[in-house]
C-alpha cells in the first residue's frame, strides 16, 4: 500500500497536517494549524547533512534511515497511537521528498489514508507569496491615520470588537511600528511566519465589506509589508484621528508603561535616534529618563520627532489624505472608542 499525493489547494481536506521538518525549520514558518513531528531533529539533520557532504550520500542515507525510522516509531507511539483507521493525515517536509515520504509510507502501511504534500513547504510558500501579491487588490481599505499616540491601534481593536473587518498588522508583527515599538517578552515572528499569518487573515475577509487597517510604514520593526498590500493601503480611504496632545501624552504613558518600569531599556532604544538627532538632544532626553520626568520626555518626543516624521510620511504616501474623514476624539477612553467604532460603516 502506498501513500497519495495532495497539492496546496487541498490543505483544508485533512484531519491533521504534520510537518516532519526539524524544529528550527518549523519555527521559521509552517502551514497554519500544522503540528511538528520531526523525523530528524535539528542536531540529527546537521549530522546527516554533514555526512552527505563530507563522506557520501550513501553513508548519510544509512545513518539518516536509522534515525528517521526511530523517530517515526516514537511519534506513532506517543502522538498517533489512538488515531482511528479512518484518520486522514497530510504530511509534508521541505520539498515533498524523503522525510515526508518515509512517514507517509509507514502510515499508509498501517492503514491510514496518508497523503504527502507535493513539493512540500516550498509549494505552500509559493502559494503564500502569490496570495500576498494578488489578494490585497480585492479589498476596500479604510485606513486609520493620525500621529503617534492618537489611539489608532485601540480604535482598531474596538472596531474588531464591534464586528467590523480588521487587519491588525502590528499585532501580527508583534511590534508597535516605531523605534520604541518593540514589545517586552514578545519577539517578532520571522518574515515568512508573518507572511503566512497575513495571508491567512486576508483569506478570511469578505471583499464586499470594507477592511479597517492602521497606516503603517513599509517596515514594522524588522518585518516588511508585501508591496501589493502597502500599495493598496496607500490607495485606500483615510480616516484622520484628531486627539489633543495632552491626551496623547497621557495615553502613551499608559500604553508604554513597561518603559517606565525599565528605564534602562528605554535608554537603549532612544540611542537608535542618533541618526536623526544631535548628541545634545539625546543627552537631554536621556537625562529626563534618569530623572523620571516621563511626561516631559513624551511631550518633547512628540513635538520634535514623531509629529514631524509623521507629517512628512503621510503627505508623501496617502493618495486620498486630503479627502480624509476627520474623527475628533475628546479622549481615548474605552467607551469613547467603542462608540466611535459602532458609528463607522460595517
Amino acid at each position: 500500500m502506498h501513500f497519495k499525493v495532495a497539492n496546496v489547494s487541498q490543505l483544508t481536506g485533512f484531519d491533521e497536517i504534520i510537518d516532519v521538518r526539524s524544529p528550527a525549520e518549523f519555527a521559521e514558518d509552517h502551514v497554519p494549524g500544522a503540528i511538528n513531528c520531526p523525523v530528524l531533529d535539528n542536531e540529527e539533520r546537521i549530522r546527516v547533512g554533514t555526512l552527505y557532504k563530507q563522506v557520501s550520500p550513501f553513508a548519510a542515507r544509512k545513518v539518516g534511515a536509522a534515525l528517521v525510522a526511530k523517530n517515526i516509531a516514537r511519534h506513532i507511539e506517543e502522538q498517533f497511537h489512538d488515531r482511528p483507521k479512518s484518520w486522514k493525515p497530510l504530511i509534508y517536509c521541505w520539498r515533498g521528498g524523503q522525510r515526508s515520504g518515509a512517514m507517509a509510507i509507514v502510515f499508509a502501511q498501517i492503514g491510514w489514508n496518508a497523503h504527502q504534500l507535493g513539493s512540500g513547504y516550498k509549494a505552500y510558500r509559493r502559494q503564500v507569496l502569490d496570495e500576498l501579491a494578488t489578494l490585497p487588490q480585492s479589498f476596500r481599505f479604510r485606513v486609520l491615520c493620525g500621529p503617534t499616540g492618537s489611539g489608532k491601534s485601540r480604535l482598531l481593536a474596538a472596531l474588531e470588537h464591534a464586528g467590523r473587518q480588521v487587519i491588525d498588522l502590528e499585532r501580527l508583527a508583534s511590534h508597535r511600528g516605531s523605534v520604541l515599538g518593540l514589545l517586552p517578552q514578545q519577539p517578532q515572528p520571522t518574515q515568512k511566519g508573518f507572511d503566512s499569518q497575513l495571508a491567512a487573515e486576508l483569506k478570511r475577509l469578505d471583499p464586499a465589506r470594507p477592511v479597517y487597517i492602521e497606516a503603517e510604514s513599509k517596515k514594522i520593526g524588522q518585518i516588511a509589508l508585501p508591496d501589493a498590500l502597502f500599495d493598496a493601503i496607500h490607495q485606500g480611504d483615510c480616516l484622520m484621528l484628531e486627539v489633543a496632545r495632552q491626551e496623547r501624552v497621557r495615553f502613551l504613558l499608559e500604553d508604554y508603561d513597561f518603559y517606565v518600569a525599565e528605564p534602562e531599556r528605554l535608554l537603549e532604544q532612544l540611542a537608535f535616534l542618533k541618526q536623526v538627532h544631535s548628541r545634545a538632544q539625546l543627552d537631554s532626553w536621556s537625562q529626563l529618563v534618569r530623572d523620571g520626568r516621563f511626561d516631559q520626555l513624551v511631550e518633547e518626543l512628540l513635538e520634535r520627532h514623531y509629529d514631524p516624521l509623521y507629517s512628512r510620511s503621510q503627505d508623501r504616501h496617502f493618495q486620498k489624505l486630503d479627502q480624509a474623514l476627520e474623527i475628533r476624539l475628546p479622549s481615548l477612553a474605552p467607551d469613547i472608542l467603542a462608540t466611535t467604532a459602532r458609528d463607522l460603516p460595517a
